[in-house]
């Protein structure tokens, strides 16, 4: 259940700068890392997306997918100084400064992050997942479908 914030958490980030960004600018004029790093993002979030729906019809794809997603969210919010051109730290203290709700979001996808990426792996997910109920047939009892019946 946590992987519904963390996809909406992570599709934050693109959707703000691309509704912010200046009408005479576009997306093709940007730097190619941080073209990278807003995939990384909207493709982290598409990822867990889908990997709660499945989770929740019980497919044990949906936790590969939710740790996937997590690790692709990590990895965006690891390259995103990287993708701007300044150092880590320098990163840290102007969005924790002056970073609002943009750092806000960025500290929460951070924690639902890794929670969900430890709580996918857990033996006890994947034995959740891998559980089916027995079948039962409705009408059960002696001669129920036999050819005598008829």
């Amino acid at each position: 259940m946590l992987g519904f914030p963390a996809a909406v958490a992570a599709g934050y980030v693109p959707v703000k700068t691309f509704l912010d960004m200046p009408a005479e600018f576009s997306l093709g004029a940007l730097p190619g890392w941080v073209l990278v790093d807003f995939a990384a993002y909207v493709l982290a979030g598409l990822v867990l997306l889908l990997g709660s729906v499945a989770t929740l019809f019980r497919a044990t794809a949906g936790a590969v997918l939710l740790g996937l997603g997590a690790l692709l969210a990590i990895g965006a919010l690891l390259t995103e100084p990287m993708s701007v051109g300044v150092p880590p730290a320098r990163f840290a203290d102007a969005m924790f400064t002056h970073g609002g709700f943009a750092m806000a979001d960025r500290v929460g996808l951070a924690a639902l992050a890794v929670l969900v990426l430890v709580l996918a792996f857990l033996p006890p997910t994947f034995r959740y997942l891998r559980y089916r109920t027995s079948v039962v047939p409705v009408l059960s009892g002696q001669g129920a479908y036999s050819s005598r019946s008829w």
